[in-house]
């Protein structure tokens, strides 16, 4: 964690020269709102152990380096940096607000789906982020006010047609359609050995006679589920032996292609297992197939909508971004930003 944090103070100086006579440098102020080069530098320390960056000491003294490492992280960094401080003005402008019971309530939920049973562990957990209580709650006040500018501002513009449905449908079948499996029963009789490695071979012999003597059975006309309760040592005997449905991909390629050979019903001869030997039996085999438009009406919506709530998302902050006064303080800093704004442009999908 050292390596990481000096890491990006590091990658902040080298591009923000420490000013003796400065106490708080100021990089950009937001419609009156600054952003610091202390809060920078606390981005840059999460995105970097996000990243998982490992630097050693020798990089910390390569401007290359550095140089590479901040041209990855900053431009970023500042166009999300930005972008949370627009929405979450806008929010406090439509009245949002976090409460004391709503953030109470939080709490009590991380702590449950955390098993934090005290304040005090609370706390530390905390402590171990570098958050205190006041950091905690502004963040998560953050977190809330853009949350509900993307439900009440962004959200009820999005409808979603049955024609754009029924495209999508069409555009993306690979998405809908069922992956083909394969359903089996079987019978395994285990060879006890005794040691791992040994071979007894009467307890081999013995286990193939087992299991010849159950696939006749079977073909005798004995329920195959039957047999596998009073004979199988797997534990699907408890299923009547069931195997399935399981998908074709995790089936092994000699097993595959002695099964495509075979038709619903049929049992194999006895199959030499690492445990012992085995029969198998075909339940059924079902081929790969695109679900009908209806049955998946749901889900395709879920997709679009998410398509189109992205699109929108993207056009409402252009135009946050646009009626915002952004005064920048670092012009390095604001080539960073307005180079990636254009590479988010060029790259925005068409509305």
């Amino acid at each position: 964690m050292k390596r990481v944090v000096g890491l990006a103070l590091a990658l902040a100086v080298w591009i923000l020269p420490v000013r003796a006579e400065i106490v708080e440098q100021i990089l950009v102020k937001v419609n009156g709102e600054i952003i610091t080069k202390t809060d920078l530098e606390k981005r840059q320390v999460r995105a970097l152990r996000e990243r998982n960056v490992q630097a050693n000491p020798a990089d910390l003294q390569n401007d290359e380096t550095l140089r590479k490492m901040l041209l990855e992280v900053t431009p970023q960094i500042l166009v999300n940096t930005i972008d949370e401080m627009l929405l979450v003005q806008r929010g406090r402008e439509l009245g949002y607000r976090l409460s004391d019971e709503q953030f109470k309530q939080i709490i009590e939920n991380i702590k449950k789906e955390n098993k934090i049973e005290t304040d005090a562990q609370f706390q530390t957990a905390l402590d171990q982020e570098g958050l205190t209580m006041e950091d905690f709650r502004k963040q998560i006040e953050r977190q809330l006010l853009v949350s509900r500018v993307q439900q009440n501002e962004v959200a009820p513009k999005l409808q979603i047609s049955e024609e754009e449905a029924k495209r999508y449908y069409d555009d993306h079948p690979q998405e809908f359609a069922t992956a083909p499996t394969i359903t089996l029963r079987e019978i395994l009789v285990k060879v006890e050995t005794a040691k791992p490695g040994a071979i007894n071979v009467a307890a081999d012999e013995g286990a193939l006679e087992a299991v010849k003597q159950a696939r006749a059975r079977v073909q005798a006309g004995e329920d195959f589920a039957k047999v596998a309760s009073e004979v199988s040592d797997s534990a699907s005997k408890a299923n009547g032996g069931l195997i399935g449905p399981i998908n074709r991909t995790e089936v092994s390629a000699p097993l595959l292609k002695l099964l495509d050979s075979m038709a619903a019903g049929q049992v194999t001869d006895p199959i030499r297992t690492q445990q012992g030997y085995q029969i198998l039996k075909l339940e059924t085999a079902t081929k790969g197939a695109v679900q009908p438009f209806e049955q998946v009406r749901d889900l395709i919506a879920d997709k679009v909508y998410e398509q189109k709530s992205q699109v929108e998302f993207t056009k409402y902050l252009g135009r946050l971004r646009e009626q915002a006064i952004i005064e920048w303080k670092n012009a390095d800093l604001k080539k960073l930003y307005d180079a990636r704004i254009a590479e988010m442009q060029k790259g925005a999908p068409a509305a």
